[in-house]
C-alpha cells in the first residue's frame, strides 16, 4: 500500500575543506534563506560557483529543472517542503536531494487535534448556528484513534494526544514499535484498523500507491460516528466518494486541512456540508513555517560542511 516514512539519511558527504558553497534560487528566494545558509557556515555564491542549491519556490519544479540541466557540479538540493510530488520527475540518484520532511510535524500535528477536537465536539455544527440549539459531540477522551503514516507528523500527535488517553493504532507499511502506540497494522490491515475507529487521521506521504487510499469501500468501513482529518494531501482521500459519504451520514464528519482540487472551487458541495469542516491548508502557516525551515537548512549545512548525514532525505524509490 505504501512505504514507511524515514526521517533520516544514510547517504554521507565528504566534508568540506573550506564554507560550503552555495546557491540560492530563482531570485524570488527570500532573504531568510540566505541568512540560514550563512548560520550553518555557508558561503552564498553564484550557481556557476556552487556546490549546493536552496529551492525557494515550491510550486515551480520547470524553473528548477531549466536550472540543473547544465549544473553537474551542483551535488546538493534542499527542497522546501515535505511533500516533493511536484518535483519527483527530477529526483534521481545524480546528487543528494532532501526535503522539508519532519520540519513541520508539530505546528501539522496540532492542527490535527484541533480538527479532531473540533469535529467530536461538535463545534463545526454550533459555529454555524444562528439560534440556541441542542447538545451534540462525543468524547476525545479514551477514544479509537487511527493514524495512516507513521512519520514525524504521527510522532508529534501521538505525543499531543497522551493527555486523552486515547487507544491508538498506526498504519504503516513496516511494522515497528512506536512510542505512546497501542498497535501498528500493516498497510494490508487498513480496513481493520479503520473498523473501529472514531477518528481517522491521515498523515502519510503521497505517492502513487496512496492516491485515493480512502475510498467508497474505506469510507463504509467506518463507523457512523466516525471523523477523518486530512492534514496530509487531498488527494489521499477521493472527493467525490467523501461527499456521497458525508451527505449520506456514512460518516460523522471530515476535517480537511487539504482537498483535491485544491484550491477549493467556490460552490463545491463540502462547503455546504454541516459535517464537514474546511481549512485552507494552513496546518504550517509561512509565519510558523520560516523559523523552522530555516533552522533545517543551517543543519543541514553544517551537515554537508563536516561530511555528515544531512537531514530530511528524498529516497528516490519510495518517491519521498
Amino acid at each position: 500500500m505504501y512505504q514507511l516514512p524515514i526521517r533520516y539519511s544514510v547517504c554521507a558527504v565528504m566534508p568540506s575543506t573550506s564554507a560550503p558553497r552555495i546557491a540560492l534560487a530563482p531570485s524570488t528566494a527570500p532573504s531568510w534563506m540566505a541568512d540560514a545558509v550563512i548560520a550553518g557556515g555557508g558561503e552564498i555564491v553564484s550557481l556557476a560557483d556552487a556546490e549546493g542549491l536552496i529551492w525557494g519556490a515550491p510550486r515551480t519544479p520547470d524553473a528548477l529543472e531549466e536550472i540543473l540541466k547544465d549544473a553537474d557540479h551542483i551535488k546538493w538540493v534542499q527542497l522546501p517542503f515535505a511533500g516533493i510530488e511536484n518535483f519527483m520527475h527530477l529526483i534521481d540518484d545524480d546528487r543528494l536531494w532532501t526535503c522539508g520532511k519532519g520540519v513541520y510535524a508539530e505546528p501539522v500535528a496540532e492542527m490535527a487535534l484541533a480538527l479532531m477536537l473540533a469535529g467530536m465536539r461538535g463545534i463545526n455544527s454550533y459555529a454555524r448556528q444562528a439560534t440556541w440549539s441542542g447538545p451534540r459531540g462525543r468524547n476525545l477522551h479514551e477514544a479509537h484513534i487511527t493514524i495512516l503514516g507513521g512519520g514525524g507528523i504521527t510522532e508529534s500527535l501521538v505525543r499531543m494526544l497522551a493527555p486523552f488517553e486515547c487507544h491508538i493504532t498506526v498504519v504503516r507499511n513496516r511494522v515497528a514499535e512506536m512510542d505512546g502506540v497501542d498497535e501498528v497494522l500493516e498497510s494490508d490491515r487498513l480496513i481493520d484498523a479503520l473498523t473501529g475507529a472514531d477518528v481517522v487521521v491521515l498523515a502519510l506521504a503521497l505517492t502513487p500507491e496512496t492516491e485515493g487510499i480512502i475510498s467508497r469501500a474505506e469510507l463504509e468501513a467506518m463507523q457512523d460516528h466516525a471523523w477523518i482529518i486530512n492534514v496530509a494531501r487531498g488527494k489521499h482521500i477521493v472527493t467525490d466518494d467523501l461527499v456521497w459519504a458525508l451527505e449520506n451520514n456514512i460518516i460523522g464528519g471530515a476535517g480537511l486541512d487539504v482537498t483535491e482540487p485544491e484550491p477549493l472551487p467556490d460552490g463545491h458541495p463540502l462547503w455546504s456540508l454541516n459535517n464537514c469542516i474546511i481549512t485552507p491548508h494552513v496546518g504550517n502557516t509561512p509565519a510558523m513555517a520560516v523559523p523552522l525551515l530555516s533552522e533545517r537548512i543551517t543543519e543541514n549545512v553544517r551537515h554537508w560542511a563536516d561530511g555528515e548525514d544531512l537531514i530530511g532525505p528524498v529516497f528516490v524509490d519510495l518517491g519521498y
